[in-house]
């Protein structure tokens, strides 16, 4: 399966090291990622049952500091950019404009997803995080042609959440099951989202920050719940 491309300048450089993740949480602004060596390896091996073999059950709960680190990372870089929004620009979360409809249609976690705490279900909790920051690439490519003046950190961002998407993706059992926007998609709500008004671009760039940053904040929480409490099917 091919993944989306999202961030343009992500086709010229090797994905971030994980293991940097903690040090970069005190790094903001932050550079563009750094050449690094690929993503870790964590895609799962199934017996003939179906399920994943002790080997790599551990192989990918080795992996879940990383991804907690790298994940409070997206969300803090997330919540920089949405008071820059504000201090330059007056879109605030309490500014009337907010009133306006949101048709975005941005990946949510909700209850049906098993992420939260009560019914937590990790293979579909896995899914649905994966899935759903491969999706955020076109929104978040759109914010890097709309927030200009931030464009290097919101490079950042859209590429380190890439990455973040493909290794949360190998924890999946069946990674082929995990919905990736194919690009014909991707171009389509990238047209549909460009707007000849000022302000409506900046309205949308708010809200797509706004809930990338509420969707980051429930994806350490159960990157989190996993690591603490819960071992991967063995």
């Amino acid at each position: 399966m091919s993944f989306p491309d999202g961030c343009r300048a992500a086709r010229r450089r090797g994905p971030p090291s994980l293991r940097s993740a903690a040090a970069l949480l005190l790094l903001l602004p932050l550079l563009p990622p750094p050449a690094a060596a690929a993503p870790l390896s964590l895609a799962a091996v199934s017996d003939s049952s179906g399920e994943a073999e002790p080997e790599e059950a551990g192989a990918r709960r080795a992996a879940l500091p990383d991804c907690e680190a790298l994940a409070w990372l997206l969300h803090a870089r997330a919540a920089r950019l949405q008071e820059e929004m504000c201090e330059k620009f007056t879109v605030c979360e309490n500014s009337m404009e907010m009133l306006v409809q949101n048709n975005l249609n941005l990946p949510k976690v909700t209850e049906e997803d098993g992420c939260l705490l009560a019914g937590f279900d990790e293979e579909k909790c896995l899914k649905k995080l994966s899935s759903g920051l491969f999706t955020f690439q076109t929104y978040l490519e759109y914010v890097q042609e709309t927030f200009t003046s931030e464009k290097q950190k919101v490079e950042s961002l859209c590429y380190s959440t890439k990455h973040l998407a493909t290794t949360i993706r190998q924890m999946v059992i069946n990674p082929d099951e995990v919905v990736i926007p194919d690009s014909a998609t991707q171009k389509s709500l990238l047209t549909k989202l460009k707007s000849d008004k000022t302000w409506i671009e900046k309205i949308t760039t708010h809200l797509i920050l706004r809930d990338f940053t509420s969707f980051m904040e429930k994806t350490v929480r159960a990157v989190r719940y996993l690591k603490n409490t819960r071992s991967f099917s063995v």
